[in-house]
């Protein structure tokens, strides 16, 4: 390669890198599983190997890949809190072995699963837990100890004798059954869901209400001793001995090793467990146990020299396809599932897979009788990454022109992948409707979750929104684990919701592609349910924001029997029908902002929502239009781009003055 295209090349990849580390430490929402992003890194190194003049302190190679972000306090870290050095083959894990061994070591090694989970600090004084934090880059973390505290595994208090102080190491991590029970919820309540244990760990423990991180059934691993005074211990073995007997769960089934080949079979021994393990693993460690050794091979300016992870490739599967089965979701949408002859796949039995949409099924040209191959992503969701061999007479498959639950046509809507069904009262979507309208973003009905909506609906206590609010005492006690106190909190909870504004029902009914920040401009501008169904077409595309897509689903969904019956029903319960908002202003007329990064006190729906409520339009991309860019941390592309523009950026302490500034102007 050309020097020059060396270069090009070489700077595309750090682009690529620092894009794809954003997503997975500081957004918890990768686009790249590990293996993919493996090889991007490798790739790289390879190239700074070859032309060492690239490389500065911006490479990727050169620090960890995460930030503090500014919702929480900022953590510096005494001991820095370094990543590992991977490896991918066991070769490589000879020749680090022989590095030690050529710096005149004779080191004994302790090797231990690599937990999948997102990596925190934990201090204790006088015996006391009294902070805890997450890695960060590094060197600056987050101070997140009101929601570790909401983790039973680790210890609030440890027993008589412990150190004056104590800083350990660990991995907070959620168990696979707790994952997956997420993970329904989620698709259940139509969100988009977690892609793996480790993206919903992080997500969970770096959660503003501790409450939502305390029900997520998160765990932890102890597996380093950061600082301790008041005693002296020699070898890393040693202290994971010592961090037991004081109570904290390390590292499971770790073991210390003399020669290099028996560490080699621990790691196969290892990775043939993968996938009978409660918890997620991505890989294997092996660490120097002397602490002095470790202290004479000290660390480069991202990794220590005395471990390296060896990082298992994921496990793929070749089967028949026997069947292509098709569900429907809540807005309508036919998912196509994969059934085919049942594989042990990292550790489980699998025999199905998503197949996502019409349009991944001609790609990968699939059809009934095919050899298929199929992996799980993460380790814990099954998928079909390709065709190996078609059947004889196998035709490609064909998605169903009619509704698979209700018979109904389906259509493909314009630039969707998606087919819908076109009957709002399918019974396939009646349980998930039911879920989003009592979500917290919709009715925010405490208490009224996946679980309980599952039962209602079963039970055929509930079949539209509108029987939420005509049950009884009496029918909500013969539901599983509920007591009088759960009944009454329930129906309290059922009650108060009557009183939410319309911009909260309009998005509770669940209009297509009219999410929160439509359902909030449709009350806006209408104040009440009646004025909404009255709505002519161009009364709604006048409404700022909205555009012809949007006003078609809403004329669609208000023409509906069944809409006009559901809202008569909702109305005759008592549920409001007015807008409760404030008073919309002109304090940012003619004005379009850009929201981007997360800002110290506010989210990003309550930044956008108001600029709408001042009159401006919050808008999702930047153009030479752009009025304003109200940036917070790890701001992005967006922020580049308003630079290149000349965009003027603000703050959101600029942001709030501008609104007060032009309050007192038009009060004065």
């Amino acid at each position: 390669m050309e020097i020059a295209e060396a270069r090009e090349r070489y700077a595309a990849l750090k682009e690529k890198i620092d894009y794809h580390n954003h997503l997975y430490y500081d957004l918890d929402a990768p686009e790249l599983d590990d293996y993919a992003y493996d090889a991007l890194t490798r790739e790289l190194k390879a190239l700074e190997a070859e032309h060492p003049e690239f490389v500065n302190e911006s490479s990727p190679t050169q620090h960890v890949g995460g930030v503090a972000s500014g919702r929480f306090e900022k953590v510096t870290h005494i001991v820095k809190m370094e990543s590992l050095q991977d490896v991918f083959s066991l070769d490589e894990v000879r020749e680090f072995d022989a590095r030690m061994r050529e710096a005149g070591l004779a080191p004994q090694y302790v090797v231990e699963a690599k937990i999948d989970g997102l990596s925190i600090s934990l201090e204790y004084r006088n015996g006391v837990f009294v902070r805890g934090s997450t890695r960060g880059d590094g060197i600056v973390g987050e101070d997140v100890t009101q929601n570790l505290a909401t983790i039973k595994d680790i210890p609030k208090r440890l027993p008589d004798g412990a150190p004056d102080f104590l800083e350990v190491r660990g991995e907070v991590y959620m168990p696979r059954d707790a994952f997956l029970k997420l993970v329904e919820e989620q698709e259940l309540s139509d969100k988009q869901p977690f892609k793996n244990p480790r993206n919903a760990a992080a997500g969970s423990l770096r959660q503003k209400d501790s409450a939502v991180t305390a029900g997520r059934g998160l765990s932890v691993f102890v597996f380093n001793l950061q600082r301790i005074e008041g005693m002296t211990l020699h070898s890393h073995k040693e202290s994971l001995d010592y961090l037991a007997s004081l109570g904290f769960p390390v590292s499971p089934r770790h073991a210390r090793f003399c020669n290099i080949d028996d560490v080699l079979r621990e790691i196969e021994a290892i990775g043939a467990l993968r996938g009978t393990l409660p918890y997620d693993i991505d890989g294997a460690v092996v660490k120097v146990d002397d602490f002095a050794q470790r202290d004479a091979l000290g660390s480069t300016n991202k990794f220590p020299r005395w471990a390296v992870a060896f990082k298992y490739p994921p496990e793929e599967k070749e089967s028949k396809l026997l069947n292509i089965e098709v569900s429907v979701g809540r807005t309508g949408v036919l998912t196509p599932t994969a059934v085919f002859e049942p594989v042990l796949l990292a550790g489980t039995t699998v025999s199905r897979a998503i197949l996502h949409n019409e349009d991944f099924i001609r790609q990968l040209g699939v059809g009934i009788g095919d050899v298929i191959r199929v992996r799980k992503a993460g380790d814990i969701i099954p998928e079909v990454v390709a065709v190996v061999q078609h059947a004889p007479d196998a035709q490609m498959f064909e998605m169903p022109q009619a509704c698979p639950s209700c018979g109904a046509p389906v259509s493909h809507m314009e630039d969707e992948a998606a087919l819908r069904c076109t009957n709002p009262e399918c019974p396939a979507q009646t349980l998930r409707n039911i879920i989003h309208f009592a979500s917290r973003a919709a009715m925010d009905i405490d208490g009224f979750g996946p679980a309980v909506a599952r039962q209602l609906v079963e039970r055929g206590l509930v079949h539209t929104a509108a029987d939420i609010y005509d049950l009884t005492a009496e029918q909500l006690i013969t539901l599983d684990k509920f007591k009088e106190k759960s009944v009454s909190n329930l129906l309290a909870a059922i009650a108060a919701s009557r009183r939410n504004g319309l911009d909260k029902l309009l998005f509770a009914l669940g209009i297509r592609n009219i999410g929160s920040k439509g359902a909030a401009l449709l009350a806006e501008h209408f104040v009440t349910m009646e004025a909404v169904q009255a709505a002519a077409e161009e009364e709604i595309n006048a409404i700022d924001g909205f555009g012809g897509v949007m006003t078609e689903s809403v004329l669609d969904f208000f023409a509906k029997d069944g809409t006009q019956d559901l809202v008569r029903r909702l109305r005759e319960a008592g549920v409001n029908m007015r807008y409760n908002g404030p008073k919309k202003t002109d304090r940012l007329a003619g004005k379009t902002l850009v929201v981007t990064g997360t800002l110290p006190t506010l989210s990003r729906t309550q930044a956008e929502a108001l600029i709408t409520q001042n009159g401006g339009k919050a808008s999702s991309s930047v153009s030479k239009k752009t009025s304003y860019v109200l940036a917070g941390e790890a701001a992005g592309s967006k922020l580049t781009k308003a630079q290149s523009l000349g965009v003027p950026v603000i703050s959101e302490e600029e942001f709030l003055a501008m609104l007060q500034a032009q309050r007192d102007t038009i009060e004065s």
